[in-house]
């Protein structure tokens, strides 16, 4: 099972782009999305952007997983 959490792309180099996610940043494969820019979300498996999210969408699943994450630690 994959759970999928959007990223935000803060910079790219070429083909890499370090994102970041509830504060955690790491660098990740943007090949399969190389239409991403900075300031899109992303979902990420593996170590590869593999869809870049609408704002709608983000916003959507971004307020699910801090609910979650808020009764987490309740």
């Amino acid at each position: 099972m994959c759970l999928a959490i959007p990223a935000r792309i803060i910079k790219i180099n070429k083909n890499i782009a370090e994102i970041e996610s509830f504060g955690v940043k790491k660098e990740v494969d943007i090949s399969l999305t190389p239409e991403a820019k900075v300031g899109n979300f992303v979902i990420v498996h593996a170590g590869f952007a593999i869809q870049i999210m609408n704002k709608e969408d983000t916003q959507i699943t971004l307020d699910y997983w801090e609910q979650y994450f808020n009764e987490e630690r309740n």
